[in-house]
């Protein structure tokens, strides 16, 4: 039997016979919509940026750096939500490419303070042209009052409790 289509049913091309598919309560989820935007982001970011040059998350851990030079790991994955694990994965790539240097932090023998390199800014200084327009790609038909109540909404959506 088939489900009745109404405003939360969508068609997909399946390798059987096309059929609407019902998502349920998806489509009145935010995490749903959120995870979708996502998607499409990130999809974008590495064809505008280029796949092999920076992930979402490098780009934006060279970009806290290099406005914060001496900024501890902690400080970082703080900032950028980045639980410690997958910062560490994140601070590996960009040292072993030669963009962030890790010093020992004069404030707490436990942590490194983070510095971009002269490579590490010659790469994002090149990156910025191509990661606007990224985000105009993205921003799609918004016009500047839209992206502004977009990134308004955006920032009000609750972090979990640590």
């Amino acid at each position: 039997m088939m489900p009745a289509k109404n405003d939360k049913t969508e068609t997909a091309t399946l390798t059987e016979p096309e059929r609407p598919i019902d998502l349920g309560l998806l489509p009145d989820l935010i995490g749903y919509h959120l995870r979708k935007a996502q998607l499409a982001v990130f999809q974008d970011f590495a064809r505008t940026v280029g796949a092999g040059e920076l992930t979402p998350a490098q780009f934006a851990a060279l970009v806290v750096i290099e406005r914060n030079p001496g900024l501890s790991q902690t400080g970082l994955g703080q900032t950028l939500i980045i639980d410690r694990s997958t910062l560490v994965a994140i601070i590996d790539r960009l040292e072993t490419r030669g963009l962030v240097k890790r010093a020992d932090s004069p404030r707490d023998r436990r942590s490194y303070a983070l510095h971009i390199s002269e490579a590490g800014r010659d790469l994002l200084h090149e990156l910025v042209a191509r990661v606007r327009a990224h985000e105009a790609h993205i921003a799609g038909d918004l016009d500047a009052d839209e992206k502004a109540v977009l990134v308004g909404l955006l920032s009000r959506i609750r972090r979990p409790a640590a």
